[in-house]
């Protein structure tokens, strides 16, 4: 089976406290590094019950028999958990960090680093991609999301030339895409720390696979299964996530008492080890 090295897998142990023979849910399973984590410190009958959006990055697991392992969206969860019989529910884990897989091999166009097609959904069974999103959405639209959930400062350049870019051809790949935002933003911009062209990929993404609203739902539905004394973790990876994750603590507060005062950040050895847990915040409740 793939390893990767699980964000925050430490604190997610802290916050979570599993203990032998209880049932957790992943509800992003990914490449499996803290369903692992879990099942070791729940042994020897506890079980976890994994869910994967994406069943490319799930079909060669190969999990002991104390994994239940869901092809499906977290926005499903209630459902899920009612299918399974998977009571009671004494954690729930939502780590909202896209998976290396995504990145380096799944060839839809995520990272700006490989000349891929513009895809970029989680599942195929998606209809919205960020290429139809750039060839055919208007130019407001195509403005606004990079502004709302790109917050990109040269939101307006930048949809301006991809309309101006289209009429002449179809933008089809990464490159292309990197090749117009570059042309739209001013030099200094493109000697950044952070890559010119990160805030309008993380938009367009977020837009193709409902992330925001889907995260919403998902929250939501942790509320209605998880048991009194029950505890939920999550890890963001962007401002506009930790907000929902914060606002919905705050707007459930009869319901959570929170157990992270400020988020939990990584720490530089861990940074050093994998730069991709640098932006990750942990916030944690427990149910009451």
């Amino acid at each position: 089976m793939r390893m990767h090295i699980p964000v925050l897998q430490k604190e997610v142990l802290q916050y979570l406290d599993p203990k032998p023979n209880e049932n957790f849910i992943d509800c992003t399973i990914g490449e499996g590094g803290h369903t692992l984590a879990i099942l070791e410190k729940t042994s020897p009958e506890g079980k976890v019950l994994g869910i994967e959006v994406d069943p490319e990055l799930i079909k060669n697991f190969k999990f002991q028999d104390r994994v239940i392992l869901v092809n499906d969206s977290y926005i499903n969860l209630k459902k899920i958990v009612e299918k399974h019989n998977f009571w009671p529910v004494e954690g729930i884990l939502f780590d909202l960090g896209m998976s290396s897989w995504h990145l380096e091999k799944s060839g839809r166009g995520f990272s700006f680093k490989r000349e891929e097609s513009l895809d970029m959904r989680y599942s195929k069974n998606a209809k919205l991609t960020a290429g139809e999103i750039v060839n055919k959405w208007p130019e407001k639209e195509i403005e606004q999301i990079l502004k709302e959930y790109g917050e990109e400062r040269f939101a307006k350049r930048i949809s301006k030339r991809v309309i101006d870019i289209r009429r002449k051809k179809p933008i089809t790949t990464t490159f292309q895409l990197i090749e117009i935002i570059r042309n739209s933003v001013p030099k200094w911009y493109c000697h950044q720390r952070l890559h010119f062209a990160t805030k309008t990929f993380l938009a367009l993404r977020i837009t193709v696979n409902r992330e925001l609203e889907n995260l919403k739902k998902g929250l939501g539905e942790a509320l209605e299964i998880l048991k009194p004394g029950g505890r939920i973790v999550i890890i963001s990876f962007h401002s506009l996530e930790d907000r929902i994750v914060k606002n919905f603590f705050r707007e459930n507060s009869s319901y959570f008492k929170t157990l992270t005062k400020k988020p939990i950040r990584p720490t530089i050895t861990e940074i050093k080890l994998n730069p991709r847990s640098r932006s990750a915040k942990l916030r944690a409740a427990i149910r009451i």
